[in-house]
């Protein structure tokens, strides 16, 4: 369930890095993808933990 959470937010939060990137360009898309996905796991992880541990 832990991983399901923190995948679901890195989905969540890579998509919207690479929404909003891409109006910049595929460069600054794919760098805040990036950004975002490591953010959402790690957010995700850490919302579980805290909250259903």
């Amino acid at each position: 369930m832990r991983s399901l959470i923190g995948w679901l937010c890195a989905l969540v939060l890579g998509s919207l890095g690479w929404w909003l990137g891409g109006i910049i360009g595929i460069g600054t898309a794919l760098l805040l993808s990036c950004l975002g996905s490591a953010v959402g796991l790690w957010v995700g992880f850490r919302w579980f933990d805290q909250n259903l541990k």
